[in-house]
């Protein structure tokens, strides 16, 4: 009989806290949905006390889904808790999740305390968590470079105080796989009462280990893994839900089951990505590009006489369909329309059809159309709706001349016009839309990127732009270059012009 992993996913409350990857709460409800339909056990919705926005979505998440049972992030603090449990008021299965940090960095450095207190806070904050909900889940922050023994006292405490999950963070990425899983056994060695708990890992992937040390984690006998769809969160990431989902999927023989469709994983990657402005490095296990892409003669030959020669997953397991209809211009609406399902996308009719028109657009330029392409058209209608838009973009520029722009904007119905000389047609062109806009900005990141290759590709825009001592990150995609770093400039600023 198989054991059963729990898997809670934390993309919409660790995964958005990397900068520039903040969502609305139409596009978190969205995302909550997909993890919904991919069999998540719990889905971290927030940090409710953060943001009036944060609270909100929490509440609208609680609304939107079923069955997940619904988790929202505080801090040891009354007042966190207390808003915690008001956001989690309309989901149906609701948990939250406390705690303090334990390591002798954080006591000592972070709190300016002892061990004493902080065990003290650990176990207050759980009281107090348990008056609102039956649910709730204590995290050590930084279990990882935490004494095993003092770490010990901690858990045995929350449990007693009523603590249903106890999470073990490698907040930092530091353990070793065989250190992090020795941590695991020694809690289930000497903690009176953890058999009656759930034991949940954490790993962030500074130096690389985040899977590793979470599926060690669970061979020494954790039962709960937090992730986040393609790895995203802060610093370098958190461990992958897709990695540890198909680890234990092509590891029959370790006989750990979770209740994820795996089906499902292409779809909700390229959402995440699409809306999060994240692109998925090419060569990421299960969901790059090129995860099953075979170049070398040997490799392409062992594939074509039996597929398992070099791939241990079979693409259509993680909904890579290998028959997937190509898209070209001559393809109809239904083609669109049937690869933005597959790519977990439902447009209305006359979303569909603004993006329709868009894609021939672009299939005009481009021979063949990929699923960034169609993820990139998808997102231009939400761009629609702000207030300020590119209305024409014209750009002279060459060798021995200088670049001038002429820019158009349409702010809220009304036309403005500008035209400005620049260091290069991008810096024309953003001058052009200072001219308009009349506000002192800065460009603090500039990042481009092709979605494939070539010279007709599209290319996504990645921008940060300074206003006022913040910073607002804007992005585009175009075949046009100069015109995606305009529209990324305008992103930006409609962040924070209203």
């Amino acid at each position: 009989m198989s054991d059963r992993l729990f898997i809670f996913d934390t993309t919409l409350r660790d995964g958005e806290q990397v900068p520039g990857c903040q969502l609305n709460t139409v596009e978190k409800i969205e995302v909550a949905k997909a993890l919904e339909e991919l069999g998540v056990d719990v889905i971290e919705a927030g940090f409710p006390v953060s943001s009036p926005g944060d609270f909100n979505s929490v509440q609208e998440i609680s609304k939107a889904v079923t069955w997940p049972t619904i988790c929202a992030l505080t801090r040891a603090v009354e007042n966190d808790i207390r808003v915690a449990a008001d956001a989690l008021k309309y989901a149906k299965r609701k948990r939250i999740h406390t705690g303090i940090g334990t390591s002798d960095y954080h006591i000592k450095y972070k709190f300016n305390s002892n061990r004493e207190e902080i065990l003290e806070r650990a176990v207050a904050c759980v009281s107090f968590a348990k008056k609102f909900v039956e649910d709730v889940q204590f995290y050590a922050e930084d279990a990882g470079r935490t004494d095993n023994e003092y770490l010990a006292r901690v858990i045995e405490a929350v449990i007693k105080a009523g603590a249903t999950v106890v999470n073990i963070p490698d907040t930092t990425g530091y353990c070793l796989p065989r250190d992090f899983q020795a941590k695991i056994k020694y809690l289930i060695d000497n903690v009176d009462g953890i058999d009656k708990v759930t034991i949940a890992t954490h790993c962030h992937n500074d130096l690389g280990m985040a899977t590793a040390n979470t599926i060690s984690g669970i061979l020494g006998g954790a039962r709960q893994a937090e992730v986040t769809i393609n790895g995203i969160g802060e610093r370098a990431g958190n461990t992958s839900l897709e990695e540890v989902a198909m680890i234990f999927k092509s590891h029959k023989e370790l006989g750990i089951d979770t209740n994820i469709n795996t089906t499902k994983i292409y779809g909700i990657s390229r959402m995440v990505s699409s809306l999060m402005n994240m692109p998925v490095q090419p060569n990421k296990a299960i969901v790059g590009r090129n995860a099953f892409a075979h170049s070398s003669g040997i490799h392409q030959d062992g594939v074509l006489k039996n597929r398992e020669s070099y791939e241990i997953i079979n693409p259509t397991d993680v909904g890579v369909d290998e028959n997937s209809i190509v898209l070209t211009a001559r393809s109809g609406r239904a083609a669109l329309k049937h690869r933005l399902h597959v790519l977990g996308i439902e447009l209305d009719k006359e979303a569909l059809d603004k993006a329709y028109q868009s894609f021939l657009q672009l299939a005009d330029r481009k021979k063949e159309i990929n699923d960034d392409d169609v993820l990139m058209l998808a997102g231009k209608h939400h761009a629609a709706k702000r207030r300020i838009k590119l209305d024409f973009l014209q750009v002279t520029s060459g060798v021995g001349v200088h670049s001038v722009a002429s820019v158009g904007l349409d702010i809220a119905g009304e036309k403005f016009e500008a035209c400005a000389s620049g260091n290069g047609p991008v810096d024309a062109a953003i001058s052009a839309i200072k001219l308009i806009i009349r506000r002192t900005m800065l460009v603090k990141e500039f990042l481009i990127q092709a979605i494939n290759k070539g010279s007709n590709d599209v290319g996504k825009v990645h921008m940060t732009v300074e206003y006022d001592g913040n910073s607002y990150y804007g992005f585009s995609a175009n075949t046009d270059i100069v015109a995606a770093s305009a529209e990324a400039f305008i992103d930006a600023i409609n962040k924070f012009v209203h």
